[in-house]
């Protein structure tokens, strides 16, 4: 097969081929953790995700956040 051609069953198959080898990933960090380890090394990637996101949609998010949590002026 030739790289045309690869990129063509790629490009038709795209979302079946990345869930695939998604699901081949996981199942391998599972046997190979174990699944409490995987689930929290998953679970601070959805944090991490989450403010990443939050901080890039607003650049003063932290500070913000940090006024409701702390008395305001503390960390400045």
């Amino acid at each position: 097969m030739d790289l045309e051609k690869i990129l063509e069953v790629f490009t038709a198959h795209r979302g079946g081929i990345i869930g695939a080898v998604t699901g081949l990933l996981i199942a391998v960090a599972i046997l190979l953790l174990g699944f409490f380890k995987v689930l929290f090394i998953a679970i601070l990637a959805g944090v991490g995700y989450y403010i990443g996101k939050r901080i890039h949609e607003d650049r003063d998010y932290i500070k913000n956040m940090l006024d409701r949590v702390l008395p305001p002026g503390t960390y400045r």
